[in-house]
């Protein structure tokens, strides 16, 4: 397999993996893209890859992990702008913001509403 159908491949997978709330796999995916291969939009896939851990963080009841995954995320999605790889970055950042709330508020970590989970559109 050539190197483009390689990282449209690992990309694809990762994103499959994550609309599937596979989130660790999703990860494995984009890590293997991120590491093999020098992208210019490295830094994108970097905050894909730190978004789908900060929700395996909150699944494992880390919430400081989870934080910290999620504004590293935000910082890079940040520098980009319009749409990316077929997503809206202003509806990706305005749904990272609703998930960096309920994170602040969530009393147990138990209750962390799924369903708001950036949908990557």
């Amino acid at each position: 397999m050539d190197d483009e159908k390689q990282k449209d491949l690992l990309y694809q997978s990762g994103l499959k993996y994550y609309k599937e709330q596979k989130y660790f796999e999703a990860h494995e995916m984009w890590e293997d893209l991120w590491s093999d291969f020098y992208l210019e939009d490295r830094k994108f896939i970097q905050g894909l890859i730190q978004l789908s851990v900060s929700f395996v963080h909150i699944g494992n009841g880390n919430i400081n992990g989870a934080k910290s995954l999620l504004n590293k995320s935000r910082d890079k999605f940040c520098m980009f702008s319009g749409i990316h790889r077929n997503i809206s970055l202003a509806r990706l950042l305005s749904q990272i913001e609703l998930v960096k709330v309920e994170y602040d508020n969530l009393e147990n970590l138990s209750e962390f509403n799924w369903d708001i989970i950036p949908d990557l559109k």
